[in-house]
């Protein structure tokens, strides 16, 4: 077992937190903190670096109870705002998923479809304090003989709703573009003919799994910053996919390991729980993530450290490649560069646009820091490590 210089505990930064004493900095703030005086000093002076990412997360969703109606009702079928839930779990719970559609949306008949709303529409309708009416059939029991049951419900009077996102928090992710010679429409946006435009997904340096890419500090209970609330990593997310080409520090240059996180929708935020309608593709909900990486050894801090320029992924084709199952690169590109709105494809000057925001993740980072620096909120002890092999 390697030993380290400097090693500290998750208990003894809780109790720097209670006491006041903390030293807390963004993944952006410890870049230089640790290219000027080395991990080793770094790793002595900082005790938590915050990060953040905020951009669309398909798979996201809410488990919600809506209360028993009288006469009682075991709901066979739920609609929220005409969106359909998932009831195939006890009488009156359900799940509304992040990229259901309302009943009527044409979809695609009418190609691009807009997609104007869906669960992730209704999620962040209830957490902005809106008004969603619920409907529900079933067909009746003896001690559940309701048939249909309507009525209006606000987040507020729910007896529970949980935010249960089964992926989030991707660990990188491919920068796509479109060699076909037609424009398409993909979960990564709108990519026009001929390399006429490349899509990126990642905050980079701030990005929770770039600052701890072994996992090391991360897993089963870890507190998180979650929808503007108090969220958990609850296990490994699916896909979750640890054994990829990874650079000498660790990073993975390409889609790695993703986060199942949990929290408590009534205390969440929809500045940071956003409804959003993709061109063609579909519905989904973009999801604010901040993770706290606390600071207990030199090694830990080297990796909370990489910048942009030291994050790399792949080029994919989206338009024959990708939806044909081909895994082709057709090179790699830092993160730097992506940043830099534009990048070189095949001897041709690419304009790039991201889908996840830096501003706001770099807004999640500067929140969670004050939280702690505050003495609001605690580092979270990881029960079981996130598998890194």
């Amino acid at each position: 077992m390697k030993r380290h210089k400097v090693q500290k505990t998750i208990q003894e930064i809780n109790e720097k937190i209670r006491n006041g004493k903390v030293v807390v900095v963004t993944a952006e703030e410890i870049i230089d903190i640790v290219k000027d005086k080395g991990p080793v000093k770094a790793a002595r002076q900082v005790d938590v670096v915050t990060t953040g990412t905020f951009s669309p997360m398909c798979s996201s969703g809410a488990f919600i109870n809506f209360g028993h109606a009288v006469p009682g009702i075991k709901a066979a079928r739920v609609w929220l705002n005409n969106v359909p839930a998932y009831a195939g779990l006890a009488a009156v719970d359900c799940f509304i998923g992040a990229t259901e559609l309302c009943e009527e949306d044409p979809m695609n008949k009418v190609h691009p479809g807009e997609f104007k709303y869906g669960g992730g529409h209704v999620i962040e309708d209830l957490v902005a304090g809106k008004t969603v009416h619920l409907q529900a059939t079933a067909y009746g029991t003896d001690c559940y003989p309701s048939r249909e049951f309507e009525k209006d419900i606000t987040l507020k009077k729910l007896p529970m709703a949980m935010l249960c996102n089964p992926r989030n928090g991707y660990q990188n992710y491919n920068c796509a573009v479109n060699m076909s010679d037609r424009t398409i429409y993909t979960y990564m946006g709108t990519l026009r003919p001929h390399l006429g435009n490349a899509n990126y997904c990642s905050a980079g340096q701030l990005s929770p799994l770039m600052n701890d890419p072994y996992y090391r500090t991360i897993g089963l209970g870890t507190r998180i910053f979650l929808g503007g609330g108090l969220g958990y990593v609850t296990w490994h997310g699916t896909q979750h996919k640890p054994k990829v080409k990874r650079t000498k520090k660790g990073v993975p240059m390409s889609p790695a390991g993703t986060l199942w996180v949990m929290g408590d929708l009534k205390k969440m935020s929809h500045k940071w729980l956003m409804g959003v309608s993709i061109q063609g593709y579909g519905c989904s909900l973009a999801v604010g993530v901040g993770v706290p990486i606390p600071i207990l050894n030199e090694e830990i801090v080297q990796y909370t450290a990489v910048s942009d320029a030291e994050i790399f992924t792949q080029i994919v084709d989206y338009g024959r490649d990708y939806p044909n199952g081909v895994a082709k690169s057709y090179g790699t590109v830092s993160y730097e560069e992506l940043k830099s709105g534009t990048i070189r494809i095949e001897h041709q000057d690419v304009p790039t646009a991201p889908l996840s925001s830096v501003v706001r993740a770099r807004e999640i980072a500067e929140i969670l820091k004050q939280w702690i620096q505050k003495g609001k909120f605690f580092l979270g002890e990881p029960q079981e490590p996130i598998p890194a092999s």
